[in-house]
């Protein structure tokens, strides 16, 4: 009897609130992996990422810290990788890192003027298609210059904190009290139809700027941490890059504003949703109270907030430190211009960003199991062989394929450091090194939108506070994100096989960027011994 009464305490408290059959599942997969593993460990490793991909799937039934994490630490119990692997992989991406912890504290400190901005946007602007598109290209360009997660962070604050608004008025009715959590058994029906017409609303707007980062991110060298790598190992600056990615990247921008107004024409995969006018009601008059209660030292915050966020983008625009280091510049200022300086106070900001911190070292266990039992070793090797017109094109694919399922950075730095060892041994020119180069960089851009884990940002919101108040599933993300994902994809494809190189030598002709030395040898062909 006490056995039972344990058992059942010790499964109630496994993983939470959430679902029996989920708590089952997860038990499964970690009985199931060492017998796998002691087989095939290949399989075992891809076995283990499908599983991974499970636990975001349920991200909003628990949080994959924990399920993913009981597989990650088992997956190093068990040999698919190694303490030692999971570290390089944390090292690699150590300003990544940094700016989760720095930058999104960071972006919390100016909550209130990008309230007071986009507040100011949203009550402006009625009509849901220019939203939809001003959020979509906004991001696009912002992203281009900034960071993909720095923007994410700046479009979830501004989403949580419409949310919270409503949220005050239909728990207390006013709007000076602390934010409770809404009983929706409790409201009218009313009320409950509106709460689900403003989510709608909320999602849509989040889907269409996340979208938009990788957008603009794809465009410049500082949009994604793999066109730094890319750049780098090409040895483009700014201007050469953007023009190396334009005959791909422009056209696609204009795919994805174009099918952003379709959809919301339309109404198709869950977009379209206005937002209901007692709801902007509310947020009018709280935008006026706001207004009329705002006091001198308020005032002087904005101020504060206002000079530092120009600052913020200047340095970010001309990378005078690096991002994470630039987010912790934006605290010192803001709190002790502002007189921020209780520690509780300060702490505050850091709990949006720690977990999912946590969350991407898991990831970084993912990324180091991929790399440790070669999963992706297959699909390298064939890219890799490929001749002729095709080469650059199947680079394009394999690179989105797996981005989709693995991390973009992890993908771009495999097939960029193949592609300049051939280099190195004169099986490719380095006209060919050059197309390799973009179809990278776009392939690990563009189509990786498919999935939550193929873009930081996506993922970011995925498991951000703000996704469970508007329901932003796994699945959903992926529903709404189909569309954008197959426009973008075929337009990136066929400028890729069409227009890509003809738009290169076209550049070269112009004297818009500088003729590389031919090396001998135009295929690639690789010693098994090498």
């Amino acid at each position: 009897m006490n056995k039972q009464s344990l058992l059942s305490i010790g499964m109630q408290s496994f993983l939470g609130q959430s679902p029996d059959w989920f708590k089952w599942t997860v038990i499964a997969f970690l009985a199931i992996n060492p017998v796998i593993a002691s087989i095939n460990p290949f399989l075992a490793g891809w076995l283990f990422v499908l599983e991974f991909i499970f636990t975001l799937a349920m991200a909003l039934q628990c949080y994959p810290l924990q399920a993913g994490g009981l597989l990650a630490i088992e997956a190093v119990l068990i040999g698919l990788t190694s303490a030692e692997g999971i570290y390089h992989e944390a090292k690699a991406n150590f300003p990544v890192i940094l700016l989760l912890v720095f930058m999104v504290a960071g972006i919390y400190f100016m909550k209130d003027l990008l309230m007071f901005l986009f507040t100011r946007l949203l009550l402006d602007i009625k009509r849901k298609w220019i939203l939809g598109l001003l959020f979509c290209f906004a991001s696009a360009f912002l992203s281009a210059f900034l960071d993909a997660l720095t923007v994410t962070a700046v479009i979830i604050s501004v989403a949580t904190g419409f949310y919270g608004i409503y949220h005050r008025v239909v728990s207390s009715h006013t709007y000076t009290e602390k934010l409770q959590p809404i009983n929706e058994e409790s409201i009218q029906e009313k009320q409950r139809q509106e709460l689900k017409q403003f989510r709608g609303f909320l999602r849509s707007l989040l889907m269409h700027a996340v979208v938009g980062t990788a957008l603009g991110g794809v465009c410049t060298m500082v949009g994604e941490p793999q066109n730094l790598l890319i750049a780098e190992r090409a040895g483009w600056d700014f201007i050469e890059f953007f023009y190396r990615m334009a005959p791909v990247t422009m056209p696609v921008l204009l795919a994805g504003l174009l099918v952003c107004v379709l959809l919301e024409k339309t109404r198709l995969f869950g977009y379209g949703i206005t937002l209901p006018e007692s709801i902007r009601e509310i947020l009018t008059c709280y935008s006026q109270n706001k207004a009329a209660e705002r006091t001198q030292k308020q005032k002087f915050s904005l101020c504060v907030q206002g000079v530092v966020g120009f600052g913020l983008i200047l340095a970010l625009a001309f990378h005078w430190a690096p991002v994470g280091l630039i987010g912790l510049m934006v605290i010192i200022l803001i709190t002790s211009l502002t007189g921020i300086v209780e520690e509780h106070s300060i702490g505050r900001a850091f709990q949006d960003a720690l977990p999912f911190t946590a969350l991407l070292m898991v990831f970084f266990c993912v990324v180091s199991v991929i790399h440790d039992q070669g999963l992706f070793r297959g699909f390298i090797q064939a890219v890799l062989e490929t001749k002729g017109s095709m080469q650059i094109s199947m680079f394009y694919l394999a690179n989105g394929v797996l981005s989709a399922v693995s991390d973009n950075v992890f993908v771009a730095t495999v097939y960029i450091n193949e592609a300049q060892r051939a280099l190195e041994l004169k099986q490719i020119t380095r006209d060919q090194f050059d197309l390799i180069a973009v179809a990278v960089n776009t392939g690990t851009n563009i189509p990786s939108v498919a999935t939550p884990n193929g873009q930081a940002a996506f993922l970011f919101l995925l498991t951000s506070a703000v996704a469970p108040l508007v329901r932003l599933s796994y699945g959903r993300m992926v529903w709404m994100a189909l569309p954008y994902t197959i426009v973008m994809s075929l337009v990136g494809l066929f400028c890729v096989y069409y227009l890509l190189e003809p738009a290169t030598q076209i550049a070269y002709d112009a004297d818009l960027i500088p003729h590389h030395q031919v090396m001998s040898g135009n295929t690639m062909e690789f010693d098994d011994n090498e």
